[in-house]
């Protein structure tokens, strides 16, 4: 008989009243760059806000090109600049905001699967967790303690061998 292997996700949401200060303006952070975010196309604009072990702030935006596979989303745009920028910083929390939507547990704006697994290696890499804040223009806050209960079978390097 076949065995079950079962992993669970599990996400806190919040209203903004209950965040702290530091966690909102990363969050704000996150809704002002997908204003500026390239999205021609789809109109679906997302910013990625970063806040790094040497307490800066990296951004990304999602940017559209009409050769769409050669676009980008924001969470990479900004994960990529912050290892081109600050290699030896590691990422403490991301906030990622998808402006033209109103979240709540039923319309969780989460990131893609290739920037999951993005993510998560960064993760993995820096061997401590990464608090992931996914929002919309209005509404709820989920909050993840890590990139691993969002990808919770992931593919890693490990899988690689020598």
């Amino acid at each position: 008989m076949a065995k079950e292997l079962k992993r669970e996700v599990s996400l806190l949401i919040y209203k903004e009243s209950e965040l702290d200060t530091t966690t909102l303006d990363l969050i704000n952070r996150a809704r002002s760059a997908a204003q500026n975010a390239r999205a021609p196309y789809s109109d679906f604009q997302v910013g990625a806000a970063l806040m790094l072990s040497d307490g800066s702030i990296v951004l990304g935006n999602n940017q559209e090109n009409a050769a769409y596979p050669a676009g980008l989303c924001a969470e990479r745009v900004a994960f990529f600049a912050a290892k081109a920028n600050k290699p030896e910083a590691s990422v403490l929390k991301v906030a990622i905001a998808a402006v033209r939507m109103d979240a709540n547990e039923n319309n969780i704006p989460a990131p893609c699967g290739s920037c999951r697994q993005v993510m998560s290696e960064y993760e993995n890499d820096q061997a401590s967790p990464i608090e992931v804040y996914l929002t919309g223009g209005s509404g709820d806050i989920m909050k993840s303690n890590s990139i691993e209960n969002l990808l919770p079978f992931k593919f890693s390097s490990d899988q690689l061998g020598d």
